[in-house]
């Protein structure tokens, strides 16, 4: 009788771990996919009408400031800057990039801020308001390579008619030691996977409605 039900409590045992294997083996492979594909800098050195940075780390912020110098655009919009920072404020952070120029005051005309963001779709709903308001069709998107296809993704779904340059900036961390190796950096990534995922099944979600 013991037998028997030993019988039975290891073979439910076993479903059990191959039917978490079979859900999460799809994940880890797409995961590890999602990080292998990550877009790499861009060579489109075109110019825009202008240029959309969304916060979540200085090297962005500086890459954009860069970008308005060496005039990629004429306008700057920052989506996602903490109530009460100035554009002065902006202007001081360190460049990242090798012989970038000193900030120059002068920019500040040129740049206009965004607070009411607190997440990615906040980020495109500010900013491509921020967009129909100054009559702009073209935008240079600068973020982190790991958040880049999400943003896409929320961009496009909010406003398809623009077009989009993407400028993704790979974090210098991420240059440093591999993204395996780094647990902050591996969690990062595999929590934006998720959002990743969450967010590109809302888009065909609504793709679907859309057409049917």
């Amino acid at each position: 009788m013991r037998s028997g039900l030993g019988k039975r409590i290891g073979g439910f045992l076993l479903r059990t771990i191959l039917i978490v294997l079979a859900a999460i083996l799809p994940i880890a492979v797409g995961f590890v996919r999602f990080v292998d594909h990550l877009p790499p800098p861009t060579t489109d050195q075109s110019r825009t009408d202008a240029i959309v940075v969304l916060t979540g780390g200085g090297e962005r912020i500086s890459n954009a400031l860069s970008l308005l110098e060496t005039d990629k655009a004429d306008r700057l919009f920052v989506s996602g800057v903490h109530p009460g920072v100035g554009v002065g404020e902006l202007l001081k952070i360190d460049r990242t990039l090798p012989n970038s120029p000193q900030p120059d005051s002068a920019l500040a005309s040129r740049i206009d801020l965004g607070d009411t963001a607190g997440d990615t779709f906040g980020n495109s709903v500010e900013s491509v308001a921020w967009m129909r308001a100054n009559h702009f069709k073209t935008m240079r998107l600068v973020t982190a390579d790991y958040h880049m296809p999400r943003a896409l993704i929320e961009f496009r779904m909010e406003a398809p008619d623009l077009q989009i340059v993407a400028n993704p900036i790979r974090p210098s961390r991420t240059q440093n030691m591999p993204w395996w190796r780094d647990r902050p950096m591996f969690g990062l990534l595999l929590g934006e996977y998720g959002k990743y995922l969450v967010a590109k099944w809302r888009y065909l979600f609504v793709r679907t409605m859309e057409s049917a």
